[in-house]
Parts: C-alpha cells; sequence; structure tokens
C-alpha cells in the first residue's frame, strides 16, 4: 500500500492491531487449517513393521497394514489426503522399471488396503520411476541418457496401474515433457476421466531431497545427477513456461518443489495463473527443522506452525508436509 494512503502518526498506531491476542484474531490476513495438509507416508513390505528412517527423524516405514492404521487416524483428524512413496525391494528394481505398474506392487496394495477401508480421505500416488529403477532415476536410461519418450510410455502404464487400484490423485513427479498430456489422454480412453492430476510443475534440481532418496532406498542405486529433467534452481520464468504447459495438457493442480527455498515461485505460480497450487516441504526441509528442534535451538511448535503459514502467505492452497499429523494434531487440540 502506498504510504500516503496512510495517515500519519498518531492517527496511524499499526500496534494497535497487536495489542491483544483477539484483534490479532480479528486482522490475521492467512491462516493454517488441517485441510491445507497432505501427508507424504513411506511405505514397505513386511507386517506389524514401523521402520524409522535415520535422516528424518519421527518419520517412518510402515507396512501396508500399518499404513492402514496410519490412514484411519489421518482421515480422524480431517487430513483430507495421504500421498504414498514405496521403499521397493532391490531386488525388484530393473532397467525397464517394471514393478512400477505391477498391480500387486507396494503402493497398489497400500491404495487398495485404504480405499476398502471406506475412509473419507483421498489417496494421491506419485508417479516416477525413481523407486523402481536399478539406476535411480526418475526416467529410463538408454546409453546412459535419461531417454524422454520411452519414459512417458513407461509412466503412462504406470499411472493408469494407480488408477486401477483406485487413486484419487495422481502426481507424475518425473519432469519428462509431455507426460501429463499422455497420462491424461490415456486416464479418459481406460475409464477414468475423474482421477485427479497433481503435477509437479516446476519441480528442481535441487540438494533437499536427500533424506527422501534414503526413505524410498534410491540413494545408492542413483548414477549421476538428474539435472538434465529437473528445473535449474536458478530459473524462475522457465518455471512458469512449465506450469502453463501441463496446464495446457490437462493438470488439475499444479506443485512446486521444494517448498520454502522457492517460495518467491509458488507466489508467482498462483498470482499468474489463479489455479490450485500446491508445494511440498521436502525431506531436506524437515529434517533441517527438526535438527534444529531435537538440539533446542529452535522451537518446535511454533517454527513449524510459521513454516506452513508461509506456504499460505505465499499463495499455496495446500502443503504436503512430514508434518502433517502432528499439526492436525496441534490444530484440533487448539
Amino acid at each position: 500500500m502506498p504510504s500516503d494512503k496512510i495517515a500519519p502518526f498518531p492517527k496511524t498506531r499499526l500496534r494497535r492491531i497487536r495489542q491483544s491476542s483477539a484483534t490479532r484474531a480479528l486482522t490475521r490476513e492467512h491462516t493454517l487449517s488441517v485441510s491445507d495438509l497432505i501427508w507424504p507416508v513411506f511405505i514397505c513390505e513386511g507386517d506389524n513393521i514401523e521402520q524409522p528412517v535415520a535422516s528424518m527423524p519421527g518419520v517412518v516405514r510402515r507396512s501396508v497394514d500399518k499404513v492402514d492404521e496410519a490412514a484411519k487416524e489421518a482421515a480422524g483428524l480431517g487430513i483430507p489426503a495421504i500421498c504414498l512413496f514405496p521403499y521397493t525391494n532391490p531386488q525388484l528394481k530393473t532397467p525397464d522399471c517394471a514393478e512400477a505398474w505391477n498391480p500387486e506392487n507396494l503402493s497398489n496394495r497400500a491404495t487398495r488396503a485404504i480405499k476398502s477401508a471406506g475412509l473419507d480421505i483421498a489417496v494421491m500416488t506419485d508417479v516416477a520411476l525413481d523407486p523402481y529403477n536399478s539406476n535411480g532415476h526418475d526416467g529410463l536410461v538408454v546409453d546412459g541418457e535419461v531417454v524422454n519418450d520411452l519414459t512417458v510410455d513407461a509412466l503412462v502404464k504406470q499411472a493408469l496401474s494407480q488408477a486401477e487400484a483406485g487413486a484419487d490423485i495422481i502426481g507424475p513427479s518425473d519432469m519428462m515433457d509431455g507426460r501429463i498430456g499422455a497420462i491424461r489422454l490415456a486416464l479418459e480412453e481406460h475409464g477414468f476421466p475423474n482421477v485427479l492430476l497433481l503435477s509437479y510443475a516446476a519441480k528442481y534440481a535441487s540438494g533437499f531431497y536427500g533424506p527422501f532418496r534414503d526413505a524410498v532406498g534410491a540413494s545408492g542405486a542413483l548414477k549421476g545427477d538428474k539435472a538434465t529433467y529437473q528445473m535449474d534452481p536458478a530459473n524462475g520464468q522457465e518455471a512458469l513456461r512449465l506450469v502453463a504447459r501441463d496446464l495446457s495438457e490437462g493438470a488439475d493442480m499444479v506443485m512446486v518443489k521444494p517448498g520454502m527455498p522457492y517460495l518467491d515461485i509458488c507466489h508467482r505460480v498462483k498470482e499468474q495463473f489463479g489455479v490450485p497450487t500446491f508445494a511440498y516441504q521436502v525431506s531436506g526441509e524437515y529434517a533441517m527443522l527438526q535438527a534444529a528442534i531435537q538440539n533446542g535451538w529452535l522451537d518446535g511448535d511454533k517454527v513449524i506452525m510459521e513454516s506452513l503459514l508461509a506456504f499460505k502467505r505465499a499463495g499455496c492452497d495446500g502443503i504436503l508436509t512430514y508434518f502433517a499429523l502432528d499439526v492436525a494434531r496441534k490444530l484440533a487440540k487448539n
């Protein structure tokens, strides 16, 4: 607001609206609610397993039966969506990534378990090949190159298997060109017109993904980096072009990833397109905050909420965050 629109001091005392919790509540511009949260959950083989992820304090890999239980708690707290990420047995990882569209893979079994429970929660799945790829990449590797068009064919098969398992929201996170259009067409042709596509439209080649790759078992397998298909962290205009393209191809919602280092991109996407815009508070962001909280350097209750409010202030409609369950409990208590 231009300064000439504000009466000079003492007519204007901006501290007036901050003088009590009541007046602060009345004038608060943004709020965080449980309906803003998507909870990412890691799945592993076995029964009755909750296996800690060392680089993500407080996060575990869950067997399918435990994912079912966790989804029930999340639904009871009002969390609208859970997002599934599999820790695939290394023996099932191959160069052709065929496990990605196996109807009995971890993601599909967990989806069916949650849907069969009749819970009021949406199931979101991840479309990318890295959990199934012996090369650790999000796409197929041919002669040392992550190839685009053959990967898109594979991603279509993966997305269809997830839709058949009952996924409500499919999240292509691979960053291949043309995959949104190809997946949307396949969903229409195979009788899944109502499955939502939440495109990871602006996913950066970031250093903040390390703990996630530990959690899905992709760290040791990865050969090289992902800079040929994920975005250069220096670029902003390119993100807008990618969002525009994915919307034109049939994306219902878009994602910016990582989150906090790219709040400017979140804001620009929402301002320019006005579409449902999400951010992923990724594993590295989570791990940094948890490390500082556990060392007593930061007040956990304050910084977790503050970090999530930053996404809302930037224009995001929702946030994927590993803090989702804890935040939902706090919101319910308050």
